[in-house]
């Protein structure tokens, strides 16, 4: 019996979002220093930069369901006293498999050429960490859900902080340029590694697993909604070119760096994202945490909406200033920011929501909202007759405020069976 299985459901809660939350929030401040010193140094090529970006954290973050559901059976084995089994491996298999695949997509020379133009070579850097980010989440998974968050937080933090000390030694050495801080990118998804062995101790590799089938078919769910909802937050720009390839470089270089700045919404509640699926699981495993759980739901839904209205307030106000302070040449209007952080805001409900749905093995009601959003997006991108930046800000302001419609009443349909 691991330790983690004598607590009760519940029990540390708000500590370990806290633990969390400080851990996402240093992260994610290195990770805006990264995209602001790469603004600052590539100048006109910081366009396909947020490109390879977008492409390489879209694999990882179609990745999360792969921690999502590691986190969800590790987390049901403590609940029952027990380590989990190889299904964690059979899980993380799947992932490394369906990272190599959607990197290898990504790196034929049509579609290269239609996201980096003439640089095709970091095709394949992207190729390496994403395949690398796979391995990573799994990793995540199953040390969030023995709840050995501490360690988790220090993952988390050590990912940006390779990057930039990769990103150091670069300049030390005069090396700056587009690939080298591709490479310094890549070189974070390897911090896994150093958490491999102290994290298969916590795991019974020899025990059963499951049937393939039913497991490929209920990550392939989670992966596909996962790669779905990569495409509209870290891949987005990825998305955008490759459906509308614009050349616009300077303009949708200053939108792409303030849709960056947009995604603080996202910072600060992914803690509650990080720990919503085996919260769910073992909150559930009570009548007392099924009532909390609605609450919970409820006052998310109620808090978003104020949140998004203030956010989009707040964003519109200070967001093209600090755009222009970070590169003066970067023009970016009020409107468009406050457009970006509501969209961040309707996203982050709808993770939430989601969350619950993969906590409930509702996986295809997931896939469900976010082919919804992403097919929106692109009827939007394709279709909707106004100025190239206009156009990429409503692809992300009006299909994630129809899905986190959708995604509640799922929810709540859900609930009530």
């Amino acid at each position: 019996m691991t330790e983690q299985s004598t607590v009760d459901p519940g029990k540390g809660v708000g500590r370990s979002v806290g633990t969390v939350a400080i851990a996402l929030m240093v992260a994610s401040g290195l990770g805006y220093v990264l995209l602001t010193l790469a603004t600052v140094l590539l100048g006109s090529d910081s366009k396909t930069f947020f490109v390879y970006w977008g492409v390489i954290f879209g694999i990882g973050a179609a990745m999360n369901s792969v921690e999502q559901e590691i986190s969800r059976i590790v987390a049901e084995a403590t609940v029952d006293g027990r380590r989990a089994g190889r299904s964690v491996l059979q899980v993380a298999v799947v992932g490394l498999l369906g990272a190599l695949l959607a990197g290898a997509v990504l790196a034929l020379p049509p579609v290269a050429h239609r996201l980096y133009g003439a640089e095709i070579p970091l095709s394949a850097v992207a190729l390496v960490g994403g395949v690398a980010f796979a391995a990573q989440f799994a990793v995540r998974g199953v040390l969030v859900g023995l709840n050995r968050v501490r360690d988790y937080g220090l993952l988390l933090v050590a990912e940006p902080v390779i990057r930039l000390l990769v990103i150091g030694v670069l300049l030390l050495l005069g090396m700056v340029n587009l690939y080298w801080l591709a490479v310094a990118v890549a070189a974070g998804s390897f911090v896994w590694l150093a958490f491999a062995w102290a994290t298969a101790r916590n795991l019974d590799l020899t025990g059963s697993g499951e049937p393939w089938w039913p497991l490929l078919r209920r990550l392939g769910y989670l992966m596909l909604g996962a790669g779905l909802t990569a495409s509209v937050i870290t891949g987005y720009p990825s998305l955008f070119q490759l459906l509308a390839s614009a050349q616009e470089d300077q303009a949708l270089g200053a939108l792409y760096y303030a849709l960056t700045l947009a995604r603080v919404p996202l910072l600060l509640l992914s803690p509650v994202q990080a720990l919503a699926v085996p919260m769910a699981v073992r909150m559930s495993s009570s009548a007392d945490g099924r009532r909390s759980l609605r609450g919970l739901v409820a006052k998310g839904l109620a808090a978003t909406a104020g949140l998004a209205v203030l956010g989009a307030v707040l964003g519109g106000a200070i967001g093209p200033w600090f755009v222009r302070v970070v590169k003066p040449e970067f023009q970016v209007s009020a409107l468009h920011v406050a457009g970006l952080v509501w969209s961040s805001m309707m996203i982050t409900a709808t993770l939430l929501l989601g969350a619950i749905l993969v906590a409930r093995r509702e996986t295809n009601r997931v896939m469900l909202v976010w082919a919804i959003i992403v097919g929106l997006s692109a009827l939007v991108i394709l279709t909707v007759p106004v100025d190239v930046v206009s156009k990429a800000v409503l692809g992300l302001v009006i299909p994630p405020t129809v899905g986190v419609v959708v995604a509640a009443l799922l929810v709540l349909r859900v609930r009530t069976d």
